[in-house]
């Protein structure tokens, strides 16, 4: 590589005037400071890049096969530098743990999904044997999560709906597999005559969640990882508060034993409460107590182990023992035959022979699979890295896209579905000693150990006791909205996508909600970088230092030189903003005045000092004290620093805005920019075509300092002697 040297210093205006090495801040020792730029290589062309890589990635041998299977299972690279002596204790612990809280809430999260619970327990088994193999994270849990089971057991809803069956006729077990449809059913229920409305409805859930895993697995491979970014965490945040809404009314009918029609579309949350005041005289009086009983019990238990969480060395298992107590007072209290309290009902043992979801079901259920996708990768993968951050190790965005979307893909054709990283859960495993993904192994065990032997237990477990351990685990979402007000000092941008997408949830649906809020995301990204922060700046006393004259007083303006910064990108939807913002506080619209005098021919005189027109430019600061007047300046140096980068149409207002101020007879001088920015500026043409050269040396500066100097220099001003704060 041949390097050039590059001196930043020269007259604007192209005469004589001194170099910058007579500046004391560049040349401490009379001579200008010199960078020596490297030459990067010629970028290959498209042709040999794709050559290359398709090289690469066609070269078999043993050794890229090992390392492309240690990349796919990540497992078998740590699992031979596992340490037993130091882990496995923490991991078995937390493992039992996890298998614990799991087995009821699995059974639990049955009631979201509209699923029998025997599928709840299939899909925490299979996800978290496929998660220990192919999972980066070594805290995050795997398994059933509600939000999910909410979605599908909204699409489970409308396809029975559709299919001529009653989605509020919950089964009460697998022998309601085999009853025949109502009499009204559609065609689609008929070509099915051996599938009852719980078959149909695991059949649409392994649908869903077969698609939704394709959509997964198709993002890691990809390498899209990235696009779960653009669901901010106040995003997530309202997107959960509203969801957890939606799962606290859905589950009311369970609390008060009310049988009310199931909702679908939007104002779901609306008209189920409507349908509650309407069925509350009807409410079973059983499964109230029974509810109000549980509730109290599992609050104070969950208030006890926060408040004494540092002395409790495992958490308490509230929800076992609640479920162990509530199973035992039913059985032997026969509420189910005395009083009519809805139970969970069968269970039964072992596995069901696997099955390949219905293709037709597939193509039904593919727009629903979209938003089941990205919230599910959007919450593993911020799970995933969190956990990474606060335990000093790092995760791959694009490995686990693959490794949820495995979880979803291989146990859809075991009647399972959707499942994707739970914050509860991954916290207790973390809080117990965890250290590795051996624990979801030691929960899996849990799980099949109920599988095969303990399933029939909960035959008698009411259906209300579920209900009010989905409601109880909510409270973290709804605790959220306390940070609203703090939320809102912060960024009240961040606190408006907060409140639209939890209300938009609650009032319509929650794939309108996620829609709602991707957009106002987007939309706040833009609206920051369209209209940001424009002001004038001034020197700090006899520094080289430059501040902002709308923050700061006693800041001495440069005599004839103004100082302009904008803070943020140039680009085609502000660099009318960026004009605005720049006539506002010089005082001076150069496009006008520069029109104005080439009409007027080359004897014109005037322009130079034309104000510029009131008109709304939103925002941007002023400070009329510190701002000479239009007449009084004849160098403008824009602060490139927080210009993060130029398009076309930014380069060419840029182009523009010299040409205008070089017919006012003013120099326009770029400081501090970046190297990509000074590459466009190259590529464009605004600069010279090789670095070094004397249209570079005239505008391209590496501080405001030398910019300020320079402009004052050819403007025949003596340079002021410079100290430091």
């Amino acid at each position: 590589m041949t390097p050039t040297s590059t001196h930043f210093a020269g007259c604007p205006g192209g005469g004589p005037c001194p170099r910058m090495e007579e500046s004391p801040e560049c040349a401490p020792q009379g001579r200008g400071p010199v960078l020596v730029r490297r030459r990067p290589p010629e970028p290959p062309g498209l042709r040999e890049a794709l050559k290359a890589r398709l090289r690469r990635g066609c070269t078999c041998s043993v050794q890229g096969a090992w390392a492309l299977l240690q990349g796919l299972f990540p497992a078998m690279h740590w699992l031979r530098r596992y340490r037993a002596r130091e882990d496995l204790a923490g991991d078995v612990m937390s493992g039992l743990l996890i298998g614990i809280i799991l087995v009821p809430q699995a059974i639990a999260y049955s009631l979201l999904a509209g699923l029998q619970p025997v599928y709840s327990l299939y899909t925490s088994f299979f996800a978290n044997l496929i998660y220990f193999l192919m999972g980066t994270s070594r805290h995050v849990s795997v398994g059933i999560f509600s939000l999910l089971c909410l979605m599908v057991g909204q699409v489970v809803d409308r396809e029975l709906l559709q299919a001529g069956f009653d989605p509020a006729q919950d089964g009460l077990g697998p022998e309601a597999n085999s009853s025949a449809p109502n009499a009204s059913v559609t065609p689609l229920a008929l070509g099915l005559p051996d599938c009852g409305r719980d078959c149909y409805a695991i059949r649409v859930a392994t649908a869903l969640t077969l698609v939704a895993g394709i959509y997964q697995v198709l993002m890691g491979i990809f390498r899209l990882g990235f696009v779960s970014a653009y669901l901010s965490q106040p995003l997530l945040d309202g997107f959960a508060m509203g969801a957890s809404v939606t799962i606290l009314t859905s589950q009311l009918r369970h609390l008060l034993g009310v049988q009310v029609p199931r909702h679908q579309g939007p104002g779901l949350v609306i008209s189920t409460w409507l349908s509650l005041l309407r069925g509350a005289g009807q409410a079973n009086l059983c499964d109230l107590l029974t509810s109000a009983v549980c509730l109290t019990v599992l609050l104070a238990a969950k208030e006890l182990s926060d408040r004494c969480r540092h002395r409790l060395k495992v958490p308490l298992p509230a929800e076992l023992l609640v479920i162990v107590g509530a199973t035992l007072a039913s059985h032997f209290g026969r509420f189910h035959q005395r009083f009519g309290s809805s139970v969970a009902g069968d269970i039964p043992t072992g596995f069901v022979a696997p099955r390949v979801p219905d293709l037709g079901l597939m193509w039904r259920v593919a727009p629903d699979a979209v938003s089941l996708a990205l919230v599910g990768s959007a919450f593993s993968i911020s799970l995933a890295e969190m956990f990474a951050r606060s335990h000093g190790y790092s995760v791959r965005a694009n490995q686990e896209l693959l490794a949820v979307g495995c979880c979803n893909v291989l146990p859809a054709f075991f009647h399972c579905f959707a499942t994707s990283a739970a914050l509860a859960k991954s916290l207790v495993k973390t809080a117990t000693g965890c250290r590795t993904q051996v624990s979801s192994v030691v929960s899996a065990a849990v799980v099949l150990l109920v599988l095969l032997a303990l399933a029939p237990l909960f035959r008698d477990l009411q259906r209300s006791v579920l209900a009010c351990i989905i409601v109880v685990s909510l409270r973290g979402a709804l605790r959220k909205v306390r940070d609203v007000p703090r939320l809102w000092r912060l960024s009240p941008a961040d606190a408006l996508v907060w409140v639209a997408t939890a209300a938009t949830c609650v009032l319509l649906s929650t794939e309108a909600g996620l829609l709602a809020g991707v957009l106002l995301s987007l939309l706040s990204l833009a609206g920051r970088t369209q209209r940001p922060r424009a002001t004038l700046l001034a020197r700090v006393a006899d520094s080289s230092f430059y501040e902002d004259t709308a923050e700061f007083e006693g800041l001495v303006p440069e005599p004839g030189v103004q100082v302009f910064r904008f803070a943020g990108p140039l680009y085609y939807a502000n660099k009318d903003f960026f004009l605005q913002s720049l006539y506002r506080l010089t005082g001076l619209d150069a496009g006008r005045a520069a029109s104005r005098r080439r009409e007027r021919g080359p004897g014109g005189q005037g322009g130079r000092g034309e104000p510029v027109e009131s008109r709304d430019l939103g925002p941007v600061s002023s400070a009329a004290a510190l701002v000479p007047t239009a007449t009084c300046f004849h160098a403008v140096v824009v602060d490139c620093a927080p210009l993060l980068f130029l398009d076309a149409a930014g380069l060419a207002t840029l182009q523009d805005l010299r040409r205008d101020y070089g017919a006012l007879g003013i120099s326009l001088l770029l400081a501090c920019c970046s190297p990509s920015v000074t590459d466009t500026l190259r590529r464009g043409g605004f600069l010279g075509e090789e670095p070094g050269d004397a249209a570079e040396e005239g505008q391209l500066f590496h501080s405001v300092h030398s910019a300020v100097l320079a402009a004052r220099a050819c403007h025949g001003e003596p340079a002021a002697t410079d100290s430091t704060l």
